[in-house]
This record gives structure tokens, sequence and C-alpha cells, in this order.
């Protein structure tokens, strides 16, 4: 007579039901998550849009998923001196809009400059000679 016997892995794999335990079964989303942030991935692709074999448009995308820590130690900061997301962001902006308002108060004293010294060659009757003395008893320094 012959015996069969149930294949079963010899394996400590096996639990006491006879199923194999496999590491896709137990892993719940944050054990995949954190696998994928711990070691980082990588998605790279192309798309192209063509029109009778005219390529209209063509992206590349390249994506990178991973932890900051791991992203740190492959030299990826880009982050950390964006002044957008950091907390000097604010201070810029600020600074950035006074720097606009002191733009303009400059160009219009260039213009205002600029349209006196027009008038003046324009009408030269209009200039004085002899500087003015502000203080009495001082004679201006041509008159000495």
């Amino acid at each position: 007579m012959v015996t069969s016997t149930p294949l079963v892995p010899k394996s400590s794999q096996s639990n006491a039901s006879g199923t194999i335990a496999t590491p896709a079964q137990g892993s719940t989303l944050a054990d995949v998550l954190e696998r994928v942030l711990d070691k980082g991935i990588v998605i790279a692709g192309d798309i192209s849009v063509s029109v009778a074999s005219t390529e209209l448009l063509h992206i590349r995308i390249r994506l990178l998923i991973s932890s900051v820590d791991k992203a740190r130690e492959m030299g990826i900061n880009w982050w950390e001196n964006d002044p957008y997301l950091s907390s000097k962001s604010q201070a810029l902006i600020e600074e950035n809009r006074q720097l606009q308002e002191r733009l303009q108060i400059l160009e219009a004293e260039m213009r205002s400059l600029k349209a006196l010294a027009s008038s003046e060659l324009t009408n030269p009757d209009s200039m004085p000679t002899k500087p003015l003395s502000t203080e009495k008893g001082t004679n201006p320094p041509d008159e000495i």
C-alpha cells in the first residue's frame, strides 16, 4: 500500500495551520510605506504625444520617493535653501517689497532731475548766475 503525505515546507515559514506566510501577507500599508521610505523608490517614464509621426510633446518624468534622511544621504536637500519652503520666506518677501518701494522713489527722483535739467537747458535765463548765500554776512565764494 502507498501512502501520500501532504506537501508542507520544512522551513520555519509554515505555521500550525499549514499555510505559508509570505512577506506580503502580513504587510500593512504602514509597513509598505516604512519600507519604501527607508529604502527609497525611483519611478521614471516618458510620455510622448505625436500626430502623423510628428512629435508635439515629450515629457520626461523622474520621481524619487524617500524619507528626508535618505534624501540627505543621497545629497538631495534643495528644500533647505528654497526661500518659499523655509521660515525665511516672509522676511525675504518683506525685504523685496521694501526694495521695490525704494526703487520706485529713486526712479521718480531721477525723472524729476532729468525734467529739471532739460528745462534749464531750454531756458538758460532762469538759471542763477551766482550761488545764493544762506547765512547773513557771508559772501559767496567767487566774491571774496
